[in-house]
């Protein structure tokens, strides 16, 4: 099994991260921890250096380009502004487990009361095109982040696509909540789609239909653009709920596509990983499966 974006670097695993990873490895994973700024990039990379089959992605998430009151179901806390060091993360990304930047992109959901929201587009539109020339550079695909803003980071990967001159770029739409109007637009520009456990939850009161458009999404995208994540440790899938997510859970968002595709666990586990290993080239496809 492949869990794509997870933090097992957050402070969420500081006491028993190891014991997570055995929990992995007994179930034969490829994990990609993924950083959000600075520190927690570092973090990734050492420790992808201590498992063969653990990966890192480097980048500054949107959150953390201003200051940012943050309150999710599972922990609420003030973001820390940080400016993209490009050189900084050249050198960081420059690592041979790193595998892609990000997690990058746009997030309209989470803003500080005291900033303009055309002020905070243009500062993360203006931090996601600085992360996809270093990708470029780097020819390393990028994990973007998007979140009440579907419409604006298409338009961000248009003109970064103008920008660099690319024929496409490469990159998987992390947690895609969105529905199938958005998600052809981005499976139109070359991009995959992250399921997390998100489609495993039942539908909101106040919005079932969000749940409808979600499932839709999974049932008509193509296979060969789906990606399974966690996002550990948020978004438990619904088995789980309530529970600090990790990434073994993952099995649970793979059931839930099987499901609702008609397909077997068995040929969406072999896609995803066929999905995986053609995004993230740095990846090496195990030998005997799992983490070591």
């Amino acid at each position: 099994m492949i869990d794509s974006h997870c933090h097992l670097q957050f402070n969420a695993y500081k006491d028993d991260y190891g014991e997570v990873i055995k929990k992995c490895q007994a179930k034969g994973m490829i994990l990609n921890v993924v950083g959000t700024q600075s520190d927690t990039s570092e973090q990734a990379v050492k420790l992808a250096e201590k498992h063969e089959n653990i990966y890192a992605t480097v980048g500054l998430h949107p959150i953390h380009t201003t200051s940012t009151e943050v309150d999710e179901e599972e922990i609420t806390f003030k973001s820390r502004e940080e400016v993209f060091d490009y050189g900084f993360y050249k050198k960081l990304a420059s690592h041979p487990k790193v595998i892609a930047i990000g997690e990058c992109g746009m997030e309209l959901f989470h803003l500080p009361n005291s900033v303009d929201k055309a002020e905070i587009i243009k500062k993360h539109s203006e931090s996601f095109l600085q992360q996809a020339k270093l990708a470029q550079e780097l020819d390393l695909p990028m994990v973007i982040h998007v979140r009440d803003a579907y419409d604006e980071m298409v338009e961000v990967i248009k003109l970064q696509i103008k920008n660099y001159k690319l024929k496409i770029l490469q990159g998987v739409i992390h947690c895609f909540t969105g529905d199938w109007t958005q998600a052809q637009k981005f499976l139109d520009l070359g991009m995959y789609l992250g399921f997390t456990g998100v489609i495993t939850f039942p539908p909101r009161k106040t919005n079932p239909e969000a749940t409808a458009a979600l499932l839709e999404v999974v049932k008509n995208c193509p296979l060969d653009r789906i990606l399974t994540e966690t996002d550990a440790p948020y978004l438990a899938p619904q088995k789980y709920r309530g529970e600090r997510c990790e990434p073994w859970m993952v099995e649970e968002v793979v059931k839930k596509i099987a499901e609702v595709k008609g397909e077997s666990v068995e040929k969406i586990e072999k896609a995803v990983l066929e999905n995986t290993l053609r995004l993230f080239g740095k990846i090496k496809k195990p030998l005997k499966g799992g983490i070591d």
